[in-house]
């Protein structure tokens, strides 16, 4: 029994030494950036590059966020449809209210509730995967220019106030076109500062928009598929 308790407390120090020598290589101080006119050209050149006039005039979409959750999501009528495992709920974006069903059988009460909220969960998540290039300018939100060390300039955004994540800030880093290549996060739900996610292996919708269906992590990659225009 006490080799047992010794073998357990070596693999919980050897979590707490990868952890905090993660910490120390990869955190990140959010930098500084300077807002003004050439942070919002720099906007408008991303925006442009994903076109984002497509986007808006896209009234429905489908996709597969990384096989865990499917989303139908009719943004005319501030509508989607939310499916993982045998749960469906059909939600009311504006309101955050809906219906759910379980096997195809509707359910009511605190199952219900407790459904339409892990809906709404799902849907903020995995829906800012999809759409974040296109949320630089939502209320609440402040641009400013950054330059990188290899000469070329990113686009902060920070998240100030509204949403379901204040205090979240974005540094975008772009090709010669403006179209995303990567980010850096600086977000509430994780510790380490500026760690890296790609965009990459974009699609082009019927509508023009132009979405990222690959994002790569350090050791694991987050994959968006069956994306469709309806």
């Amino acid at each position: 029994m006490r080799t047992f308790f010794k073998w357990i407390l070596g693999i919980l120090l050897s979590l707490i030494v990868v952890g905090l020598i993660g910490y120390l290589v990869f955190d990140e101080e959010k930098p500084k950036g300077v807002s003004g006119a050439e942070a919002e050209a720099l906007a408008d050149k991303m925006l442009s590059a994903t076109n984002k006039a497509a986007w808006d005039t896209t009234r429905v979409i489908s996709w597969d966020f990384d096989g865990r959750h499917q989303f139908k999501w009719n943004k005319a009528q501030d509508s989607v449809d939310v499916r993982w495992g045998d749960k469906l709920v059909k939600l009311h974006t504006k309101s955050v209210t809906g219906t759910a069903y379980v096997s195809g059988k509707q359910v009511t009460g605190d199952e219900a509730n407790e459904l339409i909220q892990a809906a709404w969960s799902h849907f903020c998540n995995d829906s800012f995967w999809l759409a974040a290039p296109y949320k630089i300018r939502d209320p609440g939100t402040s641009r400013s220019l950054v330059s990188l060390e290899n000469g070329t300039n990113a686009l902060l955004v920070s998240y100030d106030s509204g949403g379901v994540t204040p205090g979240d800030s974005y540094l975008w880093m772009l090709d010669d076109a403006g179209l995303p290549t990567a980010w850096k996060m600086w977000v509430n739900i994780i510790p380490l500062g500026g760690l890296k996610t790609s965009w990459e292996n974009y699609k082009t919708l019927p509508s023009g928009a132009v979405v990222a269906q690959t994002h790569e992590f350090p050791m694991i990659t987050l994959e968006l598929s069956d994306i469709s225009e309806d």
